[in-house]
């Protein structure tokens, strides 16, 4: 990831996994090809988790320790030259395009044990369960159809090596510019430009 000093994350990156809550999971296959899916995750420490349909012949390129990449997007957007203060002062401004993303790199291994499988759904349902008045588990289901579902998906574990975070957010403007980008994404634009938006104002008067 080409990442500059003033646009690394500073905010709590586990956090900004957690809320996007997938990746695009990027491995090469034998054939020298890249294979991307994009998955659910999971995060266990230095490990990622997560399951592929066993009918995506993705995991059958995966031998294990496969050197891999993850990619968890957030909301991005174009922001027009037209919205900074200093395209009255003097004209020298161009577009760009603004965005959050984290870039893991590791190494993946397929688990396909029934027994990994379900504790791995059964954790990630209960993460994305747990806030719910009535939650919902992967009990409630009867057994043989839970076991039905889990023969048709295999597990993944990613062990993280290296993690990059960035926020391009205009950070190499000055406030004033960044306050008018994010003021004409809010009225020009729809929810992503209003999250980015969001995200650009929570800078403003840190540097």
């Amino acid at each position: 990831m080409y990442l500059p000093r003033f646009n690394q994350m500073t905010d709590d990156v586990a956090a900004f996994v957690d809320a996007v809550g997938a990746a695009e999971l990027v491995t090469t296959g034998p054939d020298g090809y890249p294979r991307a899916s994009r998955l659910p995750l999971l995060r266990a420490s230095d490990r990622w988790i997560f399951h592929l349909a066993r009918a995506n012949d993705h995991w059958r390129t995966i031998e294990p320790d496969t050197p891999a990449l993850a990619v968890v997007t957030g909301p991005e957007a174009y922001v027009s030259p037209s919205w900074y203060a200093t395209k009255r002062e003097h004209g020298r401004v161009v577009p760009t395009w603004n965005y959050s993303a984290v870039h893991v790199t590791g190494r993946v291994t397929v688990h396909d044990d029934p027994d990994w499988v379900r504790d791995a759904v059964t954790r990630l349902t209960d993460l994305h369960e747990q806030h719910r008045a009535e939650p919902w588990a992967v009990t409630d289901a009867p057994e043989v159809y839970v076991g039905k579902q889990l023969r048709a998906i295999v597990g993944v574990e990613l062990v993280v090596e290296q993690v990059e975070a960035k926020a391009k957010l205009s950070q190499n403007r000055s406030d004033e510019d960044r306050a008018g980008a994010a003021a004409g994404m809010r009225a020009e634009g729809g929810r992503r430009e209003a999250d980015v938006a969001d995200a650009m104002e929570s800078l403003l008067g840190r540097d």
